[in-house]
């Protein structure tokens, strides 16, 4: 029997959305992306994901597998799936990958971004990709900080109370801060991240940035591998999944 494992680009506004991972409301980006595909394929599909983002993260480019027994071209698989989505996700690309690809497994990195606009008076048209900050941050010092994060670390400090991940042993490869007209944009690179490693990574730029803790205090967070150390979760407006790296996997599909 003819099968063949796609691969997908898919890009959403998680504001409405109850996260990723399908859940009993169908509230999801999963739920919706998987009901497209079966409508247009006939077929019962299930796909799988690079990393699954909470309710209110928004995604450049999430990753994502399934098989299918329907033969058809890339550009048709495109429409047909974008066609019965809804105007906040969509698929960017369509492409053919080996049987053993797999979203989430066959991953070197994945990239986030988190945006804080921080300025005295709120912004609405901001409001759903950026954190209101009214507290004057300093974005140097958040980038001093950020730097002590970079290599081989013990995140425990930093995963949430729900994280299933056996290790908490991750490596940043590359952080990136600055400041553009009002917005402090934050970028973070790592290997994987653990349930809610990004937003607590901020929550503790904040502190460092406002000049409630010293730059050296996230090594003291590290250190201690306890959650209570660390400040608290940022809000998931302001964080999104920016790309996963595949290495050349998907450049010559």
């Amino acid at each position: 029997m003819f099968e063949v494992r796609l691969a997908l680009g898919i890009e959403y506004d998680g504001t409405e959305w109850s996260g990723w991972q399908s859940q009993p409301s169908r509230n999801t980006v999963q739920d919706h992306l998987e009901d497209s595909i079966g409508r247009f394929s006939l077929e019962k599909i299930k796909v799988i994901c690079a990393g699954r983002t909470d309710a209110g993260v928004h995604a450049k480019e999430q990753v994502a597998h399934f098989d299918t027994n329907l033969n058809r071209e890339r550009h048709s698989w495109l429409r047909g799936i974008n066609s019965f989505l809804p105007p906040s996700i969509n698929v960017k690309w369509v492409r053919s990958v080996p049987p053993d690809f797999h979203a989430r497994f066959s991953a070197k990195s994945r990239k986030y971004s988190y945006s804080i606009l921080n300025q005295k008076v709120r912004s609405s048209l901001n409001r759903s990709f950026t954190t209101w900050i009214a507290v004057p941050l300093d974005h140097n010092r958040i980038s001093d900080a950020a730097k002590l994060l970079l290599g081989v670390h013990d995140f425990s400090a930093f995963r949430s109370s729900e994280c299933q991940a056996k290790s908490a042993v991750r490596k940043i490869i590359n952080i990136n801060v600055e400041k553009i007209n009002s917005i402090i944009r934050i970028e973070i690179e790592a290997n994987a991240f653990l349930h809610h490693m990004v937003r607590n990574i901020v929550g503790c730029f904040f502190e460092i940035g406002r000049g409630e803790k010293s730059v050296a205090w996230i090594r003291e967070v590290i250190d201690s591998r306890d959650r209570s150390i660390c400040a608290k979760t940022f809000p998931p407006e302001g964080l999104c999944l920016e790309k996963i790296d595949y290495g050349d996997l998907l450049n010559a599909n």
